[in-house]
């Protein structure tokens, strides 16, 4: 595994303080429009906190799960195995239209998007893997300072200058073929923001 091909502070955390945190995933992926019978990713899945939900809510749709951490994507295929709609994909996030079959009807990245270092590049790909009118959510960090973003009493998550406003990943997103359709709240530090395909 090449450390420089990960996206910048996106290691997965610790399963405690990231529980702590998500506690109900399942609400968040509802909350940004996720719904049953929708074929959906979840890009940089991670350990597949949000994964396993999300198979369970789309059902019969399907879920694909792409990361690029052998190890994680692994833990992920565990948490999921009991679910016959999901399938991992071992790949860099830039390289979904190539690693799915159809297009989709949503794309959600959770903490990831803050450290991509072609956001607008990373926003053409899941535009591409989306069908007409698809969705893509990016559920990231309020700019809020790290030492306020407590977890289990302890400062949590990227870098304060690594966070960003909804107006920021606006700007960057739009330009990819999208237009911004909400902002809502998902956690005490999170928004998601959900673009639609145009």
């Amino acid at each position: 595994m090449n450390d420089d091909a990960r996206f910048t502070a996106t290691l997965m955390p610790d399963k405690d303080w990231w529980q702590a945190l998500w506690p109900d995933p399942e609400t968040v992926l509802r909350g940004v429009g996720i719904e049953p019978e929708m074929n959906v990713v979840d890009l940089c899945c991670g350990d597949g906190h949000f994964t396993r939900p999300m198979c369970q809510l789309v059902h019969p749709g399907k879920t694909w799960a792409l990361d690029l951490d052998a190890d994680l994507l692994s833990q992920a295929e565990q948490a999921c195995q009991d679910n016959p709609n999901f399938q991992a994909i071992a790949a860099d996030a830039r390289e979904l239209p190539k690693r799915i079959d159809t297009t989709v009807d949503f794309v959600f990245i959770a903490n990831t998007f803050h450290g991509v270092p072609d956001k607008t590049g990373l926003s053409k790909a899941v535009h591409q893997a989306l069908k007409p009118g698809g969705r893509f959510a990016i559920i990231n960090w309020y700019r809020r300072p790290r030492e306020e973003t407590t977890v289990l009493d302890q400062p949590r998550g990227p870098d304060t200058d690594l966070r960003m406003e909804p107006e920021e990943v606006q700007q960057v997103v739009e330009p990819a073929g999208f237009k911004l359709e909400k902002i809502v709240d998902v956690g005490p530090y999170h928004y998601g923001a959900v673009f639609l395909k145009i």
